[in-house]
């Protein structure tokens, strides 16, 4: 059997691996996968477990809550939201608390004085009620046989804690500052991901609620959850379809553009197949249901939603790596640091050197190098219009080879509008007549027609005599206007009317055809007078995007349900050679993996529900700030301020924060490798120095300045061209 629950209370990913380790090393478990990422545990067993209540004590086992029961995700948040309130009154706290200790502890540079026992009184609470927390980890690390940064703040604190407490010298405000701080990164952090859920709540919302069921000759209202395959189902202008199925009777006009992206509505007539949560235009019709439940195309996306965000990332921390292997060594050294002055010396040398090393070694800087670059990052993107609601995509964006664009809205406006017109013979009429018929459809084309001719409206239109207006689905429409018969639509429409065709139009028409537009005919009196072409147009950055990525090294793919005509018209136009189209909502995911095991890192750029699961499986999901709350939601990054070329500054963006990260790691990596054999006593035979730990808490504060102070220059390098 196989199961994934919610976890809460993980906050770095060693707390994801102890969790694994602990539950891999049940009997009766056999494998299990704990993603950090989308707070999810995956776990396959066999029957000796007897229920779920019992892989949920063994999370709690090691220190941390699986959420498990009716509406895991419900209950999830709930506790996700009492944790983030608890940690923010724990920051405040601290930070009040820290404050008064950093004044009292230096009364040569303040001017105010404390007695040690007041710093006591003021340190206790901060080190063991809001630090509580590390303490708890640690002992379920121990428990476990598994070391974390954790272990090191609880030693390094509670080693400068106890040796305060000694009276040989005060170290509070450095137990103090350093548990502060490292809440301060970890209340950020759980606020920025606590919405991670929202995308698939909201897709379970884009369903309609009932449906219109013929049965026994009568009409009914049914809940979705009991429509049958083979349901006959009625849906009227401005309903949603219900579930997936094939018309039987009637034609209409469906808005597909939350599944497969276009943004032109689809002409249905019997035999066509419509899609579950798609919206009904105009017309009314009987559709026969061949997919419900969780074998309808909205359900197959939800399910790769969920998916993908629990799939594991594709880079890891390079904090926890390097604290993996750095805590169990730095108190190995600590500990033979004691052992070899209590031999050589005397013990208190012995517990001062040793002390001197936990604290010139306690992860203070460490824990800052990535949270503090990424804060700053992530507010300098926001200045540029660029927000980051994954720190996980700012760090790997900068490591992509293919980013991957949708067509519908993302290159594109995602609206139709009319780019070319012709007319044979007295256009100032035809212009009249065609706006005052239009204006009576409801029909987008017609919209997009309207609005070309609206200064003709305006002016004209409205005092020519239009009468027997009519829709013709699948065709186009047709009236009299000013006692004139006049026709707007589709070839087949000229051809079914009889209307004598005109050489120059059907030449213009064949080009503009072969660019992928769409194309309406005009007719008055059965002869062509004009012709129009209508297509969703490009973006006015797009082809500085694609070029400016293309500097970067970066191969840019489009990506469509669109036909392959239209498709490679539009990437024509923004410089794209790579074009992959007629592309279904449930093989856009798919797409994006196969370029994935091609490449390194691929980026998918989307804006519709449909490209819900492609941002969901990229590496670097973006979002376009115009498009879907579900698309938002499943993207690491989405561009508020809807410019296109904001795709090439969130790269560069995340190459200069990268860099950042990794100098602040190299140089509180060097500090500690550079300082601890110092503080072990390494140059006391040569020289006769030893740190004394209240330079090592001076070099450790001093560190942890240095990474602030490097993170903060991301605020003056520019990443934009």
């Amino acid at each position: 059997m196989k199961t994934s629950f919610p976890i809460v209370g993980m906050h770095c990913a060693s707390c994801a691996r102890l969790i694994e380790k602990k539950l891999k090393q049940t009997p009766g478990v056999g494998e299990a996968a704990v993603n950090y990422g989308s707070e999810t545990a995956t776990v396959e067993y066999d029957p000796s477990i007897r229920s779920l209540g019992d892989l949920g004590n063994l999370v709690e086992e090691a220190g941390y809550r699986a959420v498990i029961g009716n509406d895991p995700e419900k209950n999830k948040e709930e506790a996700k939201k009492k944790e983030l309130g608890n940690l923010k009154i724990k920051v405040v706290i601290s930070s009040i608390l820290s404050l008064f200790i950093v004044l009292g502890s230096f009364p040569e540079w303040f001017g105010v004085s404390m007695s040690p026992y007041v710093l006591l009184l003021l340190t206790t609470p901060v080190q063991f009620w809001a630090g509580w927390g590390f303490y708890q980890a640690t002992w379920s690390g121990l428990k476990n046989r598994a070391a974390s940064m954790d272990t090191l703040i609880v030693v390094g604190t509670s080693a400068a804690y106890g040796y305060s407490l000694l009276g040989k010298a005060t170290y509070f405000d450095t137990a103090a500052v350093i548990i502060t701080l490292i809440l301060l990164g970890r209340y950020l952090e759980a606020k920025a991901k606590a919405h991670t859920s929202d995308a698939i709540k909201k897709l379970l919302h884009l369903q309609a609620k009932t449906a219109r069921v013929l049965r026994g000759g009568k009409e009914i209202d049914v809940p979705i959850e009991e429509v049958k395959v083979g349901d006959v189902i009625r849906v009227k202008p401005g309903e949603k379809v219900p579930v997936d199925g094939k018309i039987t009777e009637g034609a209409s006009t469906i808005d597909e553009s939350m599944v497969t992206g276009e943004s032109i509505p689809v002409d249905k007539n019997i035999g066509d197949i419509v899609i579950g949560a798609t919206i009904n235009k105009t017309g009314a019709f009987l559709f026969q249901a061949t997919k419900v439940g969780s074998d309808t195309v909205l359900s197959q996306i939800v399910t790769m939603v969920a998916a993908a965000q629990s799939s594991r990332a594709p880079i890891a921390r390079l904090a926890d790596v390097i604290s993996s292997y750095f805590v169990p060594v730095v108190l190995m050294l600590a500990a033979a640091t004691f052992v070899i002055w209590y031999d050589l010396a005397t013990f208190a040398s012995a517990f001062t050197n040793m002390i001197a090393v936990l604290i010139i070694a306690c992860p203070c800087a460490l824990g800052l190098a990535t949270p503090t670059a990424i804060m700053v990052g992530t507010g300098r993107g926001a200045e540029h219009g660029i927000l980051v609601k994954d720190a996980q995509a700012l760090e790997i964006a900068h490591k992509t080879k293919v980013a991957v664009f949708d067509k519908t809205g993302t290159l594109t406006r995602g609206e139709p509008n009319v780019t070319d017109a012709v007319f044979v013979e007295n256009e100032d009429f035809v212009k009249k007549a065609v706006a005052a018929l239009e204006s009576n459809s409801e029909h987008p084309l017609s919209k997009a027609i309207v609005s070309f001719a609206r200064y003709y409206l305006a002016k004209q239109g409205s005092t020519l005599k239009t009468e027997n207006f009519a829709a013709i689905e699948g065709f186009g429409v047709k009236g009299v206007v000013n006692d004139l018969p006049v026709l707007i639509g589709n070839k087949k429409l000229m051809e079914k009317e009889g209307v004598t065709s005109s050489s120059e139009l059907d030449k213009k028409a064949q080009d503009w055809m072969n660019e992928g537009k769409t194309l309406a005919f005009v007719a008055i009196s059965k002869k062509n007078v004009a012709l129009i072409a209508i297509a969703d147009t490009i973006k006015a950055q797009a082809k500085e995007m694609v070029d400016g990525l293309k500097r970067l090294g970066i191969a840019v793919w489009m990506i469509t349900g669109d036909n392959e005509k239209t498709a490679r018209a539009i990437a024509k136009q923004a410089g794209i050679e790579n074009v992959l189209a007629g592309i279904l909502p449930q093989e856009k995911a798919e797409k994006i993996r196969e370029l994935k095991q091609k490449t390194r890192v691929v980026a998918f750029a989307g804006d519709g529900i449909n490209d819900a699961p492609a941002l969901a499986a990229a590496d670097v999901g973006i979002a376009m700030g115009t498009g879907t709350d579900v698309a938002i939601e499943s993207a690491g990054i989405t561009l508020l301020n809807k410019d296109l070329r904001s795709v090439v500054t969130a790269i560069r963006l995340s190459k200069v924060t990268l860099a950042i990260i990794k100098q602040n790691l190299f140089w509180a990596f060097a500090y500690n490798v550079t300082l601890i054999p110092v503080a072990m006593g390494v140059l006391y035979p040569i020289t006769g120095w030893l740190l004394n730990p209240a330079l090592a808490a001076f070099a450790m504060a001093a560190s942890s300045i240095s990474v602030v102070g490097n993170s903060l220059r991301l605020k003056g390098v520019k990443i934009n061209e």
